[in-house]
């Protein structure tokens, strides 16, 4: 009896190298799957499950299925595919430029008007006043989340 080929390694490492040119390619134009790669860790998950499970196959049924050699070997691939995305996605993206126009720590915010939790517009220069007219010593924190809602 012939022993079958055993593709799920090979399927595998095929669904990674999708998983890291799609992010670039298609997946970071979307906010939803821009700032957290949600979408490309699940196809990473998927794509380590079936060289996983490819390589205990050819190992637990030698006599059945091929691949003691190529799954290991698709499986460091898959590996380095993955630490490669993870590099791009959190490492090489904290490394870009400050935006030219954002004021800097300590420097006074510009005025401006922002819609509250209820949408009725608020002001800076209103919650200045409100606090203590400008007194020295008056402080209104401004935390900027990065996302999109």
């Amino acid at each position: 009896m012939a022993r079958q080929r055993n593709l799920l390694p090979l399927a595998g490492f095929l669904l990674c190298g999708i998983a890291l040119l799609s992010y670039p390619l298609f997946f970071a134009q979307f906010p939803a799957t821009r700032d957290v790669a949600w979408v490309n860790w699940l196809l990473f998950a998927l794509g380590i499950a079936l060289v996983g499970v490819g390589t205990v196959r050819a190992f637990r049924q030698p006599e059945r299925y091929r691949g003691r050699i190529m799954g290991p070997v698709f499986g460091v691939l898959s590996l380095a595919v993955l630490g490669a995305f993870l590099f791009m996605t959190l490492s090489y993206a904290r490394q870009l430029p400050e935006s030219a126009g954002a004021p800097k720590v300590g420097e006074k915010a510009p005025d401006f008007t922002l819609p509250d939790s209820q949408g009725k517009p608020v002001r800076l220069s209103s919650l200045l006043a409100e606090s203590g007219g400008g007194v020295p010593g008056t402080w209104v924190v401004l935390i900027f989340y990065r996302g999109y809602w």
